[in-house]
């Protein structure tokens, strides 16, 4: 059982940063608005995935990530 407390734990700490993340993300200025971002807007439509985004968070996911787990 210590196993599946540990995942709890964990999971917990990653729903704390998960929600720390989103609560700051819409005051970091061109975060969703970048050119790559795809907007369409219609009558009664809305269409928004913001591509370029998503590409730039990864980066820099992946670049701090191997920094912090590099043996």
């Amino acid at each position: 059982m210590s196993g599946f407390g540990k995942f709890l734990v964990l999971l917990g700490i990653c729903l704390i940063l998960l929600g720390i993340f989103i609560s700051i993300l819409p005051k970091i200025p061109y975060i969703g608005k970048l050119p790559g971002d795809i907007y369409i807007k219609k009558d009664n439509f809305t269409f928004y995935f913001p591509l370029a985004t998503c590409i730039l968070i990864s980066i820099l996911l992946t670049i701090i990530l191997n920094l912090l787990f590099r043996k």
